[in-house]
């Protein structure tokens, strides 16, 4: 059959789905919802499309024409030619994970070696082929809770963004899971472990916590969490910033069961949000629960070392009411970026990257709170993001984007009680001069 629109071969198909006209089709959709064209401007040709790309393209401005301090998880980190040059390659140039193994051992091998260090990274067993993102993790990790459990309630604190708990729950909603919020103490900006305590019940599936934490404070009592959880019988889920594990004890280490995290820092460029690396790694015994596909390391008819899909619990695959989840996407190219940066950093690299990282934020918050006015809000030890009280935030806010700097994140939108706050965040490509800079620009709004 000739796949060419044409109305003869149109009106067979009707015919055959026993339909008289093509509107038909769109019958279940109420007509106070349907539209009748869409207001697009006029086709452009080749030429045109281009040159306006290029005028709008011209509106970017990019880190090193207006340095951003802005928090909240996405920030600039250096990226090695090493890593743009791998996944620029055609034999990798796809984000989709391929299905005919005998073709794709390259790529197939690029993800097991991707696993592998997720999983030595957050000391866990086990890691999938990646996930859309880290917040789509965080809800695909409280679905595998409830799977595990067979219990009906999430406990998550409320010092995590507001976009992972708008997907949290959505990713719930269906399944039936309660979430409960818990407070964060006001003072070190960790976990209330009081409150904890209380919430916790006979239906608690799991509890996730972030460490660092949104503030970017580290979380001093993860021990005592994991007893809790532990006693209740319910799941220890735990938010890392990949970078931060080159000077931290990993989730493994101290107890969890499933270690999430978004590894867009990995290798990634910003690009506007996306697009981004969702990481999961747990105990071996909830392998059969994991979202997404594992890739294991085997042997061919030759006796040749091979690589395939092991897992693949995806309801496309399975029985439907088998899968775990359906989405099993892994985000291809950035799981290569990531497995070839890390690669290229090796554990002393990461390591010195992190202590990097850890250093200027220091420095910066010790350069910030010196100026009248400016104090940290939380004293809770920090990793390279931490919270600033500041009179008149937003006139300090205009006045850094006025001078071409791009400042801390207003939080007072989803964090009321945080008025007249910033949350700062510091990489290894925020140089002396940029953070000299910025504190007098702040100096100069006081």
């Amino acid at each position: 059959m000739q796949f060419i629109p044409n109305s003869p071969h149109k009106k067979a198909m009707l015919q055959d789905l026993t339909l008289h006209d093509i509107n038909d089709l769109f019958s279940d959709i109420p007509k106070d919802l349907q539209i009748d064209n869409l207001n697009l401007p006029p086709g452009q040709n080749q030429q045109d499309v281009e040159e306006q790309m290029r005028l709008l393209a011209k509106k970017n401005t990019s880190f090193c024409e207006m340095p951003s301090f802005l928090g909240g998880g996405y920030q600039p980190h250096y990226i090695p030619a090493a890593v743009k040059s791998v996944i620029s390659r055609s034999e990798f140039y796809t984000a989709y994970t391929p299905y005919q193994p005998e073709t794709s051992q390259g790529f197939l091998q690029a993800i097991f070696e991707y696993q592998s260090m997720m999983a030595e990274l957050t000391g866990m067993d086990i890691s999938n082929a990646s996930l859309y993102d880290g917040a789509t993790a965080l809800g695909e990790a409280a679905l595998m809770s409830m799977r595990v459990t067979k219990k009906k309630t999430f406990v998550i604190p409320k010092n995590i963004s507001w976009e992972k708990k708008s997907i949290l729950q959505n990713y719930t909603k269906g399944a039936g899971i309660t979430i409960k919020e818990i407070a964060y103490d006001k003072k070190t900006g960790t976990i209330d472990l009081a409150e904890l305590k209380s919430t916790l019940d006979a239906n608690t599936a799991g509890c996730y916590i972030e460490n660092p934490n949104f503030f970017g404070v580290f979380e001093n009592q993860v021990d005592e969490i994991q007893s809790l959880l532990q006693n209740n019988h319910s799941l220890f889920v735990v938010g890392v910033d990949p970078i931060s594990l080159g000077i931290c004890k990993s989730p493994g280490h101290y107890g969890a069961d499933i270690v999430i995290g978004e590894g867009k820092n990995l290798g990634n460029p910003l690009d506007f949000g996306g697009s981004t690396l969702g990481i999961f790694t747990c105990k071996n015994e909830f392998l059969r629960q994991i979202p997404g596909r594992i890739i294991g390391m085997t042997k061919d008819q030759q006796g040749k070392r091979a690589f395939c899909m092991t897992m693949q619990t995806r309801e496309q695959h399975i029985r439907r009411e088998k899968a775990t989840s359906n989405i099993c996407t892994n985000e291809g190219l950035c799981m290569l970026a990531t497995a070839s940066y890390l690669s290229w950093l090796g554990g002393k690299g990461l390591q010195e990257l992190s202590e990097k990282n850890f250093e200027r934020a220091q420095h910066l918050e010790k350069q910030i709170t010196k100026i009248p006015g400016y104090t940290k809000v939380f004293s809770g030890v920090h990793f390279n993001e931490f919270v600033i009280h500041l009179p008149h935030a937003t006139k300090v806010h205009q006045h850094l984007l006025h001078h071409g700097m791009q400042g801390g994140l207003l939080l007072e939108s989803w964090y009321p009680d945080l008025k007249d706050c910033m949350l700062f965040g510091v990489t290894e490509l925020h140089s002396e001069e940029n953070m000299t800079r910025l504190v007098s620009l702040l100096k100069e709004v006081t």
